[in-house]
């Protein structure tokens, strides 16, 4: 079973939460209930996740207003395609179907929800993660999903995995580094973004730091 080392990843996540004001239980509350959506055959093997990833050129798409300028100036072929959340809406909108997105399920309109629907069905592999603010979410769309892997931020259980990160971007990192991409780069992300509110501005601050931007 392939997690980020809890005991390492643990003092972190409990500084985040004290950040936010987040309660654990809830966490894992949410984790509990995406473990029970899951059946022997809308479960995504680990190892299918390593082969897409393992030695290639990762491009971890966030979902920053200029990903879609960034996009326009990288030749998308040579890269194999980690998208948060609504990144993969952006990506199917020219037509490229991204082999790995990370989402929440509640950072995006319904409209985006379907692209990554439809992108699960044109093969992605969809990592759906569980927290505290998200059961309705997972509730209404789990479903829909043909095959994924689940994830939390939490304690992992049997199939409901860790590897690292808080949010979808990081979060999208973290998956790149623990399935041995050989290159990361990073399209969509913009860490100091004064539009954003004040919840935005503290994730991303988060997402800036457990990226580590100066190994970039």
């Amino acid at each position: 079973m392939i997690h980020v080392d809890f005991v390492a990843w643990e003092p972190i996540y409990e500084k985040i939460l004290e950040d936010f004001g987040f309660d654990r239980v809830d966490d894992e509350e949410a984790t509990r209930f995406l473990s029970s959506m899951l059946i022997k055959n809308n479960t995504v093997n680990l190892f299918e996740l390593e082969a897409a990833i393992s030695g290639k050129s990762i491009l971890v798409c966030g979902n920053a207003k200029k990903l879609s300028n960034e996009l326009s100036g990288i030749d998308l072929s040579t890269f194999v395609i980690i998208a948060a959340d609504g990144a993969a809406a952006v990506l199917m909108d020219i037509s490229r179907v991204p082999e790995v997105i990370c989402t929440d399920l509640d950072g995006n309109s319904e409209v985006d929800i379907e692209k990554e629907i439809l992108a699960c069905e044109k093969a992605s592999i969809v990592l759906i993660h569980a927290h505290g603010k998200n059961i309705d979410k997972l509730k209404k769309y789990v479903p829909r999903f043909q095959r994924f892997i689940a994830t939390t931020q939490a304690r992992p259980l049997d199939k409901v995995y860790n590897f690292g990160g808080f949010s979808d971007g990081d979060r999208c990192v973290f998956v790149a580094r623990e399935f041995g991409a050989n290159k990361i780069r990073l399209a969509g992300f913009d860490f100091e973004d004064p539009f954003v509110n004040p919840i935005k501005k503290k994730k991303l601050k988060w997402a800036k730091k457990l990226i580590g931007i100066p190994d970039f």
